[in-house]
């Protein structure tokens, strides 16, 4: 079998050590942080039938998993589980304000990305729908803290009010636009942005930035994105 490893902070665990599973969360063998809206254990890695599985034992919070590319992206809620087949695998989540990242590092992995490179274009594209330069800087200010940080661990997201002052708008104008994105990346298929049956609306913000950072929809050559203004 594959050999896997995770990485959290600069500190790296061996799930095979564990024999009746690997947990995540606030106890467990990768004690993540005390934060009280994360769960005790909340993520589960295991080996069956030659293949690595993660599953989410927890019941309020999911995960978003993406291969280091970020060309494959799954939503992983409560109850559910799936494999990890990439030589990289980026998992991200957030409990309460803070959003945290590990990475999975699979050797003789059964799938390899291969990617191919898009034309330059003035907008960033994404599916069949693109994003305004403004769009952009709103994903882009909800995701700095983590596009800052080095390498994997946690992060705070901004508040609506304080992302709206870093762009110097109004925060009727950002809530509108946090809107517009929100709809677009629903309309492809994107979970968790939208209000309905276990989800709400108020975690919309925390959900799009586990999405942009893990899908690579924006990254730290963005940033220079946060000092224009009205869509210059």
């Amino acid at each position: 079998m594959g050999e896997l490893m995770l990485e959290f902070c600069g500190e790296w665990f061996d799930p095979a050590q564990a024999e009746n599973g690997f947990d995540i969360g606030r106890e467990g063998e990768l004690a993540i942080d005390d934060n009280p809206y994360l769960h005790r254990r909340f993520l589960r890695v295991t080996h069956e039938d030659k293949i690595w599985w993660l599953s989410n034992v927890g019941s309020l919070i999911s995960a978003t998993v993406c291969d280091s590319g970020g060309g494959v992206q799954s939503w992983l809620p409560p109850g559910h589980r799936l494999p990890l087949v990439f030589p990289t695998t980026s998992i991200v989540f957030t409990a309460g304000p803070t959003t945290y990242e590990v990475t999975a590092q699979l050797t003789d992995a059964p799938y390899h990305e291969v990617r191919s490179e898009d034309p330059e274009s003035g907008a960033t594209t994404i599916g069949a729908i693109s994003f305004t330069t403004s769009q952009k800087q709103l994903i882009v200010v909800l995701a700095e803290p983590m596009l800052r940080r080095e390498g994997t661990g946690l992060s705070e997201i901004p508040s609506s009010a304080d992302a709206a002052r870093r762009l110097g708008w109004a925060t009727t104008r950002f809530n509108r636009k946090l809107d517009n994105v929100c709809e677009k990346l629903d309309r492809i298929g994107v979970k968790g942005l939208r209000g309905g049956p276990g989800l709400l609306a108020t975690n919309r913000r925390a959900r799009l930035v586990e999405y942009a950072v893990a899908s690579r929809l924006v990254t730290p050559a963005d940033l220079p994105l946060l000092d224009l203004k009205d869509d210059a």
